[in-house]
């Protein structure tokens, strides 16, 4: 055991290590080194050749740039023609009897919204029917399994339908559709009873 150990507490078997991680970078150094003397020799003449070869090809033909015409503009006079914001297939008469501002048929849309409006017609479900005193009543299921009860002059779906009649397996209805030429159609749905194994 040296003084030096026995001053510190230590005995000889418990003397440090020399340190490992210096000695590793040593070792990458010393690799790095050997590498790099390696790979100093001319091995490159395979690459060379190549590229000599390459470079002694002929050039391709580059197609050149088409001319670019100079944009003409066009001023366009409504002498005689279609105006571009009527709908095709529309005379500006016809345009008028179909708008809504012109007094044609169209929905409604100041009235307040009923809750089976929310859903679209074939998500609604008929499921039954009660009779009173006061008339026929639909029991009508939601997509959320809620259960509604309607009748007459009601709404369902999402197209202004109006209940028109109520038979104890049908619910008849009109509905007011765009009829894709700035207009409206009516247009009869139903709901029929629902199957009850469903």
């Amino acid at each position: 055991m040296s003084l030096k150990n026995i001053r510190r507490g230590r005995s000889a078997s418990e003397a440090p290590l020399p340190d490992v991680r210096l000695t590793a970078k040593v070792l990458m150094v010393a690799l790095a080194g050997l590498l790099i003397a390696g790979c100093s020799g001319d091995n490159l003449s395979d690459l060379r050749s190549f590229v000599q070869a390459e470079k002694a090809k002929p050039g391709g033909h580059v197609e050149p740039i088409p001319e670019v015409k100079p944009f003409e503009s066009f001023t366009y006079k409504v002498n005689g023609r279609k105006s571009p914001f009527q709908p095709w297939g529309l005379s500006a008469g016809a345009a008028k009897l179909h708008g809504a501002s012109a007094g044609g048929l169209h929905p409604n849309t100041s009235r307040r919204r009923e809750a089976l409006e929310a859903f679209p017609l074939d998500t609604l479900r008929m499921v039954g029917t009660v009779s009173q005193k006061n008339g026929i009543w639909a029991i009508i299921q939601a997509p959320d399994h809620l259960v509604y009860r309607v009748t007459r002059n009601n709404y369902l779906g999402q197209n202004y339908g109006r209940i028109t009649k109520i038979t104890e397996n049908k619910v008849e209805l009109v509905e007011i559709v765009p009829d894709g030429i700035g207009g409206w159609l009516k247009r009869r749905a139903s709901l029929v009873l629902a199957d009850k194994s469903q």
